[in-house]
Parts: structure tokens; sequence; C-alpha cells
């Protein structure tokens, strides 16, 4: 905030700058950083949270504050095969088997070891981790605050970080993109209730949070969906985790 204050020239922040434009030139700030994806990671203190009856224990991680964007896929790949184009907005039309490929190069790039989240680590982080004050959607009891889906979106995608973040400073975990999880899909398995990472093989992996072609309840942090690893959807997109 001293940075954007001094940049603008003014002594104090209530001076002539507002809160609202104090926000939003920071996280441009952030999302210019360009594709060093750990200065755009948000620790996710561990803890325990209830999921289809069950008390589930998580380790602390760290997770994207916002979805993976096409600049930083780009940077990557060399590619960016989003319908939707923008440098800001989510990587879109990537496929499960697509992620892996990008983070193998990321990780070769960077010296770091990132994943997806597994389901539990994406919803835990999605209700607000420790800070959770049980919103059915990720950090707000109404949707268009935090999330682009079908009754906002005018049919596409958005800039990344445009709504209003969880408790825990995370962005667009309900809405704009689906964003895929590391575990394939089974129904819900609670005779594990540590670190749960799904089923060993499947037909079908997890993805989660709804998208700007959805309605409100495909948006809430506890809603799931699943689909063939290999298919793109202009729907379909990516937040990164460190552990």
């Amino acid at each position: 905030y001293e940075v954007v204050i001094k940049a603008k020239g003014y002594k104090t922040i209530m001076e002539k700058i507002s809160i609202v434009e104090l926000e939003r030139t920071v996280k441009s700030i952030e999302l210019k950083a360009g594709s060093d994806v750990p200065d755009n990671m948000v620790l996710v203190q561990g803890g325990t949270f209830k999921r289809d009856g069950a008390n589930i224990t998580v380790s602390s991680f760290r997770i994207g504050k916002f979805e993976v964007t096409q600049k930083q896929w780009e940077e990557v790949m060399g590619n960016n095969p989003s319908y939707f184009k923008g440098a800001n907005r989510p990587v879109e039309q990537v496929s499960w088997s697509d992620v892996q490929e990008f983070i193998k190069k990321l990780n070769a790039k960077s010296g770091k070891n990132y994943r997806l989240p597994t389901e539990v680590e994406w919803e835990y982080a999605a209700r607000g981790g420790n800070k959770s004050r049980g919103y059915e959607y990720s950090g707000s009891n109404s949707v268009g605050q935090v999330a682009w889906y079908s009754d906002n979106a005018n049919k596409e995608t958005h800039e990344v970080g445009q709504k209003n973040a969880n408790e825990l400073g995370i962005y667009d975990m309900s809405g704009n993109v689906w964003e895929w999880c590391r575990d394939w899909y089974d129904s819900s398995d609670d005779s594990k209730v540590i670190n749960p990472k799904g089923p060993n093989s499947s037909s079908y992996r997890v993805l989660r949070g709804g998208s700007w072609n959805n309605n409100d309840n495909s948006c809430r942090s506890f809603d799931r969906s699943w689909i063939n690893p290999d298919v793109r959807q202009y729907y379909f997109g990516v937040r990164l985790v460190q552990e």
C-alpha cells in the first residue's frame, strides 16, 4: 500500500485515494509480477472442517491467490489455448493432462514443487480455512459478491481478482472457471479423515468451484463435478498449490 501511495504522489491514504482504488492498484501490481507464482500464493494454516458428516483434518499448504492466468500459462508453455483471450483472464480450454505438463515445466523452470490441490485442500481453502465464517460460497452468502456465474458473467470469463476475496484473501474460488483437482473422482469416502486423496484410480478427475457458465448452485464451496481428464472446455481452468 505504501508503494501505491508514493507512486500516486499522496501523503496519506485518505488524502485522495479511496480504499477501492488502493485495492485495485495492489491487485494490478500483483498480476503484473509475471509468472513467478509464489508471489501470489496464500498460506493456508492446517485445521479441521466438516465434510459430508465427517471431520476432515488438512495439513498446512499454500494455494494460489488467483487462478492461473493466460499470461502465466503462455510464459511457461509458449501457447495460449484459451477461447476468451486476455492476459489476466484465467487460462481455460486446458485438460487435466495439459495441466500436468504445465506443472512439470513450471517446476523445472522455477525449481519449486507445485501441484494441483487435492479435493479436500481445495474445499478447505474455499471455505476460508481456519478463518471460515461458514459461508455458502467462497467468501460470502451472496454469490454475486464473489463469483462470475451465469447471471452476471455475460457468457464469458473475467480478469481474475475482480470480485471480493474470501476469508483467506483468495479470489474466484466460486465461479469464473472450474478448477481441476488432483484427485480421481469417487463418492466421498469418510474412512480416511486426515489428508484424504481420493481413490487410486477411476475414470474421472474432480473439478471444483463452478464457472461463468453455471448457476449459483454449482458455485457453492461444497459442490462437486467430475469428467474425463483429457476433456477441454472453455470453462475449465486451474489453480496451483505448494506444500
